[in-house]
């Protein structure tokens, strides 16, 4: 199940499982038709799509109730926002700022928690941060609200790992580097085509793996 799937490395992620022989259901937003829907025509039976706007806590609770007593051996949380990469936390109003933290650090916690029993005990759940989520690794500053939601998700997914502490469920946040969608730009190195294969070879490779790993798409951890 990947939530958030209607473009950009969501979209990717689900085609690329789809090329590998997974079955996918993934959320989109609202009821617009997306590209996602276009994907789900040329593979019949194999995608379902469900809508979701992952920052109403009711659309997560009614989601969990639709697919009840369904099993899904990865959960992968794609669904995030930005701001301007410019508005710093000096400049950013107080609505932009809750914005982009209810969306990248709360909801996404709130989606965990609230699908976690569809996963089975073996089974994986993933979210997708950011390199720009690392505390240590910030020496150049920049992104400053979107860094600070991405550090707090990841704090947020250590406490949960926290609790969940002992159990064999794989945990990863993943980091997939500056890729070219919308949310990373026209000028990013890399297009999804070429980078999401090496992102679902780390996500599969986590199956099996209890425990909170922070990661990038090659496999290499990433300082917190």
């Amino acid at each position: 199940m990947i939530v958030g799937a209607s473009r950009g490395l969501g979209l990717a992620m689900a085609a690329e499982l789809l090329h590998r022989g997974w079955n996918v259901v993934g959320t989109v937003q609202d009821g617009a038709r997306t590209a996602l829907h276009d994907l789900s025509d040329e593979h019949p039976g194999r995608i379902e799509i469900e809508p979701l706007d992952i920052t109403e806590p009711d659309q997560i609770t009614a989601l969990h109730d639709r697919l009840a007593g369904r099993t899904f051996d990865i959960l992968f949380h794609n669904a995030g926002t930005a701001n301007p990469d410019d508005e710093t936390i000096a400049k950013v109003s107080t609505e932009e700022f809750v914005r982009v933290m209810v969306t990248n650090a709360l909801s996404p916690m709130r989606v965990i928690e609230g699908l976690q029993d569809l996963v089975p005990a073996d089974g994986l759940i993933g979210i997708m941060s950011s390199g720009q989520g690392s505390v240590a690794n910030n020496e150049k500053g920049g992104h400053e609200v979107y860094r600070g939601s991405k550090a707090a998700l990841n704090q947020y997914m250590r406490c949960y790992a926290a609790r969940h502490a002992g159990e064999a469920r794989a945990l990863l946040l993943m980091a997939p580097g500056w890729i070219r969608t919308a949310l990373g730009g026209p000028n990013a190195p890399l297009g999804t085509e070429e980078a999401m294969p090496k992102i679902v070879d780390v996500l599969l490779s986590q199956q099996g793996k209890p425990g909170l790993r922070y990661l990038d798409r090659d496999g290499h951890t990433v300082p917190w």
